[in-house]
């Protein structure tokens, strides 16, 4: 008896993946790349976004990904919001969703419909710096001025409350005295663009 040869590619066991996001996608590009230097089981099939037009959707679009627009006020209500961004994803066949700079909070249906199956990603050393209102250029206002000596980046599972799922994986780097709030996001974000395809990579073996 012998096997199709198609249901032994590693294609077929590939991980669907959707990021979300709001703006110009550089942690977007970076998964992207990511996925391709790593070989890693998995490919991004789609791009949703609350804002039809924006970097992150643009690059999707060149890349051949879906790019779906999906606002929550063309809904009548929160509820229907929630069910067709659950529909989006299930229709799909989305295995995980990767949140790379969405400004939205994710329903709480659609949490529960993909539990430890959403990951954000989180400019500071959660648990500090986290929270309502704890985003961007706020961040790092925060943690200078707090005279922290390091901050980071944190991938994180998203849970009920802001920044408080478990974490996945962190980075640190130093606060240099010198540093401004504009400078210490240039060094975040260049160590999310690492750390954000290292955690799935840890996520993608764990369910291998």
């Amino acid at each position: 008896m012998t096997t199709d040869s198609k249901s032994r590619s590693p294609l077929h066991f590939k991980k669907r993946l959707a990021v979300f996001c709001s703006g110009g996608g550089s942690n977007f590009r970076a998964i992207y790349s990511g996925i391709t230097k790593k070989n890693l089981p998995a490919e991004i099939v789609l791009c949703l976004s609350n804002r039809s037009q924006c970097g992150a959707m643009d690059f999707a679009r060149s890349a051949g990904i879906e790019a779906l627009h999906l606002p929550e006020k063309q809904f009548a209500t929160s509820d229907a919001f929630a069910e067709a961004m659950t529909e989006a994803l299930q229709s799909r066949k989305i295995d995980f969703v990767l949140l790379a700079g969405y400004l939205k909070k994710i329903p709480a249906a659609v949490v529960r419909q993909f539990p430890k199956r959403i990951l954000n990603i989180h400019p500071a050393l959660l648990p500090k710096f986290g929270g309502d209102g704890m985003y961007g250029h706020f961040v790092h206002e925060a943690v200078i001025a707090a005279g922290e000596h390091e901050s980071g980046a944190t991938v994180h599972f998203v849970g009920a409350e802001y920044d408080k799922g478990e974490i996945v994986l962190q980075s640190r780097v130093a606060v240099e005295p010198a540093d401004t709030a504009e400078t210490l996001a240039a060094k975040v974000l260049a160590t999310e663009h690492l750390l954000y395809t290292d955690a799935l990579q840890k996520i993608l073996a764990l369910h291998a």
